[in-house]
């Protein structure tokens, strides 16, 4: 199969653009371009979880629904969240309804705020996981790797829930920690640029 297909507009994207007409916006305006903003990471970690045995597109269908459900996604409010919470959220169609995974997101913005306070911020820490730039020169056709392993298995030690590797490396892969596109994407050079722009947060030293 290959790895890119050309678009309507005569683009060359990744070939995964074309499972579902709701991905060319996503692939061309989000994914892999870096991003350094607290809420928008913890939102993303957790639409991952929720993707778990799931598509992409069910999530990205629903990400609205899940935005107005979850308050935003900040982690700030969400960890005031109670089983009121949790028994309207299981009842609120605009989202996946899944005890477990919703549970998660009140416990990981738990851990969230525990995390920024030991490191001063999401972004910083889970930066520190960013793989060295040789090991990234070209995509790569892996679902994991030994970063997205060393991340998950920190997370989880802290207590996090639903981070598991392949979870953590599609994250990883959609906010610009690694540039999966493909080598003849014409967004591969974007999000390169970007990177390279890019000032990577620094933990806090105590």
């Amino acid at each position: 199969m290959s790895e890119t297909m050309i678009g309507a507009d005569g683009k060359k994207r990744c070939s995964w653009c074309g499972l579902a007409p709701e991905y060319t916006q996503y692939h061309d305006d989000e994914w892999g371009f870096p991003v350094s903003d607290d809420i928008r990471l913890f939102e993303k970690l957790c639409l991952e979880g929720f993707q778990s045995g799931l598509s992409w597109r069910t999530i990205l269908v629903k990400r609205e629904g899940f935005r107005k459900a979850f308050l935003g996604f900040d982690f700030h409010k969400i960890a005031l969240f109670t089983e009121v919470d949790v028994a309207r959220l299981l009842n609120d169609a605009s989202i996946v309804r899944h005890r477990g995974k919703i549970e998660a997101v009140i416990n990981n913005a738990k851990k969230a705020l525990e995390l920024v306070k030991n490191e001063g911020s999401l972004a910083a820490y889970i930066w520190s996981f960013e793989p060295d730039a040789e090991d990234v020169a070209k995509p790569q056709p892996v679902s994991t790797s030994a970063e997205s392993e060393a991340l998950s298995k920190a997370l989880k030690k802290l207590g996090w829930k639903f981070v598991g590797p392949t979870t953590v490396y599609a994250f990883m892969q959609a906010m610009g920690l690694v540039n999966d596109h493909a080598e003849e994407c014409f967004v591969r050079t974007q999000v390169d640029g970007a990177r390279k722009a890019f000032k990577r947060p620094v933990r806090a030293r105590k």
